[in-house]
């Protein structure tokens, strides 16, 4: 997982790529005539799955394969720019220059450009600038009903129309029309206590062992965790400092005394230079090896539940509402904004579920 990929044999322009939803997941589908070795070197090259559905080979779009396809910082290849008219082409080229002058992060362009490119290649050859509010609904009506697009792609893919119109071209009424479904009411997954004491133990890396310690231990986003340097832990005040956040935020958060000799041992094993955890090459430990290492214990551990590595952020917040840590504390080492948002994990918790009394209990 911390090798990198030959890709010297792997021709990219011998394929075509467009984002797209699969099983409620963000993809890139792989588009190409079939050819037994592009499928060869495709698998080699990628590891790019097979969907029976759609009859085409995708993988994850995520920062490793945006970078793997030549997609990176939100771009859309240049033969999927060719679709698009000259005038459309300039419109996603001002939206895109436009979300940059105003700092938003590279996740965010890449949404936004990616859910613009849609509307773009819907309308065809007509111009994007001359679209009405009608216009609009009638091709967010198109993406509900024909393509089933889910509740939330429907939002972000209005919040990227809704930006180009309103920001970019100052048509600030544009939308007022433009009603959005209701967004599904989720409750964060997680994972109880003795199971995630089972994934630690089974893990005989050290490295990937505390990958996922303080993953949990300190309630981090995967790109938090990866973003990590050295110079952040702070062991004499037991703090870490977690830079430029979700909102560019910096923020502190525990350090748990459990996994300080564990550190220590870390860094006298592997001796990381500049970021805490490092690819076998150097520089930034990438998303997907913490995802696969993730998805390896659950295996391993036998823990039988459909829940990435985020889960393991779900299971700190919800643990640490369970033991009685004020609701204010665990906004603030969440990093949370908006207090309704840290509200969702005091739903129920697991704790709270043991202490209710079916009325069955009571005839």
């Amino acid at each position: 997982m911390d090798k990198k990929e030959n890709k010297s044999s792997f021709q990219i322009d011998n394929y075509r790529f467009e984002e797209g939803e699969h099983n409620r997941q963000q993809v890139i589908w792989i588009i190409f005539p079939y050819n037994r070795q592009l499928i060869n070197d495709l698998k080699a090259h990628v590891k790019a799955k097979w969907s029976f559905g759609k009859q085409c080979w995708y993988v994850p779009n995520s920062t490793q394969f945006r970078h793997l396809l030549h997609l990176e910082n939100g771009s859309i290849s240049n033969s999927a720019l060719k679709q698009l008219t000259p005038a459309n082409q300039a419109a996603i080229k001002r939206l895109i220059e436009h979300l940059q002058l105003k700092g938003y992060s590279p996740n965010t362009i890449r949404t936004y450009s990616q859910e613009f490119f849609q509307l773009l290649k819907a309308i065809k050859n007509n111009s994007v600038n001359g679209l009405t509010s009608e216009k609009l609904r009638s091709y967010f009506l198109y993406c509900t009903q024909t393509l089933k697009v889910s509740e939330n792609l429907i939002h972000s893919r209005t919040n990227a129309v809704k930006f180009y119109f309103e920001q970019v071209l100052h048509r600030k009424k544009m939308f007022f029309e433009i009603p959005r479904p209701k967004k599904p009411s989720t409750l964060p997954k997680s994972i109880n206590q003795s199971d995630l004491k089972r994934m630690f133990d089974v893990l005989d890396n050290r490295k990937h062992q505390l990958l996922l310690k303080m993953c949990y231990g300190m309630g981090l986003r995967v790109s938090e965790l990866v973003n990590l340097k050295v110079q952040d832990i702070d062991s004499s005040s037991m703090q870490v400092l977690v830079s430029r956040s979700k909102g560019k935020k910096d923020r502190y958060v525990i350090l748990p005394e459990s996994v300080l000799n564990d550190l220590r041992l870390y860094y006298l094993e592997y001796k990381p230079k500049d970021y805490l955890f490092e690819g076998i090459n150097g520089g930034q430990y990438n998303i997907r090896s913490v995802q696969l290492v993730f998805k390896s214990a659950l295996k391993k551990a036998k823990v039988n539940k459909k829940i990435g590595v985020h889960g393991l952020r779900h299971s700190y917040a919800t643990h640490l509402i369970e033991q009685g840590t004020d609701i204010r504390f665990v906004q603030e080492l969440l990093g949370h904004n908006n207090i309704k948002t840290t509200m969702a994990y005091t739903r129920l918790t697991d704790q709270m579920k043991r202490k209710i009394k079916s009325p069955l209990d009571n005839l």
